[in-house]
């Protein structure tokens, strides 16, 4: 086998973003729903079209084809995480997303996985900040998390405390219904004071979004 025949799955894999997208709705034969085809965003300034994956034979990502893995630490989150954060599926990701790329900007969808799990492959037009970066025990500083908060979700601090009347409404997410990075994040959010309704998980992640062959970017 040469090298050209052994890289070309990887070559088509990866330029479904480039070709597929330039399809019109009406012939995409896997949609979203049975009126919703695809849904344009934008990542990293870049509009991206995120689909399903139009290979009818195409099987689950290797990267989250194990059935097991030790508990703790990933063990089976439930399905409603803490009073008042509303847990969400694909549709109402969508729906964010395309919200935010409509111009809105009280939205911000969170990849809470460590770069190496980000690499690998994010939801187009979320931004990754880690789970380590606003938990204390991990070494983030007040200073650090003060940032995060006043520089990426809105929140206005006033008189040494947090006003968090126009702060944004943060949809995240980690791996799956197995990973604890997003419900860390969301923990530490709530301690701080975070209102639980501007709080939405999206307790699938990667792993049901992949599964769906739902559009991904590196």
């Amino acid at each position: 086998m040469n090298k050209t025949s052994f890289f070309k799955p990887f070559l088509v894999s990866a330029s479904l973003l480039l070709t597929v997208p330039a399809l019109a709705d009406e012939d995409l034969a896997v949609k979203i729903t049975p009126s919703l085809a695809s849904v344009d965003v934008i990542h990293d300034g870049q509009k991206v079209t995120i689909m399903r994956d139009q290979n009818q034979k195409a099987t689950v990502n290797a990267d989250f084809a194990k059935t097991s893995r030790k508990c703790p630490p990933f063990c089976i989150q439930p399905s409603k995480l803490a009073p008042g954060v509303e847990t969400i599926g694909e549709l109402e990701v969508l729906h964010y997303l395309k919200r935010m790329a409509q111009g809105d900007e009280s939205i911000l969808v969170i990849d809470s996985r460590t770069p190496n799990w980000v690499k690998k492959g994010t939801i187009p037009g979320s931004v990754n900040i880690p789970w380590t970066r606003l938990n204390p025990a991990k070494g983030a500083s007040p200073i650090d998390i003060a940032e995060i908060l006043t520089e990426q979700f809105n929140v206005k601090e006033q008189e040494g405390l947090w006003d968090f009347r126009d702060a944004r409404t943060l949809v995240l997410f980690c791996n799956g219904m197995w990973c604890g990075q997003s419900p860390n994040n969301i923990k530490n959010l709530l301690r701080i004071g975070y209102p639980a309704d501007k709080i939405k998980w999206y307790r699938g992640g990667m792993q049901n979004w992949s599964n769906l062959g739902l559009t991904v970017v590196k």
